[in-house]
């Protein structure tokens, strides 16, 4: 039986999962740099949409993404450190 800090270690874990899966998305270069939520959400099926939407509100909070109502998009400090090439994708 898992502990409360092997539960919270793997909630974690699955937060940088579904987090990073919203930033390779948001930054591929065969799409426009502006997605719909439900775009990301098709693309990114593997999660429920429940956990995309605390992701979001994760990075949003942080500054990585932007939110104008239903449209989300990289931040530019992202896109650059994409561009540096410090991000691997």
């Amino acid at each position: 039986m898992l502990g409360h800090a092997d539960r919270q270690r793997r909630g974690g874990d699955l937060d940088k999962r579904v987090e990073r899966a919203i930033i390779l998305q948001l930054l591929r270069d065969d799409h426009a740099p502006r997605w719909a939520r439900t775009e990301l959400a098709r693309e990114i099926s593997d999660f429920q949409p429940a956990q995309l939407d605390a992701a979001l509100a994760r990075l949003e909070r942080e500054a990585v993404v932007h939110r104008e109502g239903d449209i989300v998009r990289a931040s530019r400090a992202v896109r650059r450190l994409d561009e540096l090439e410090l991000i691997s994708i």
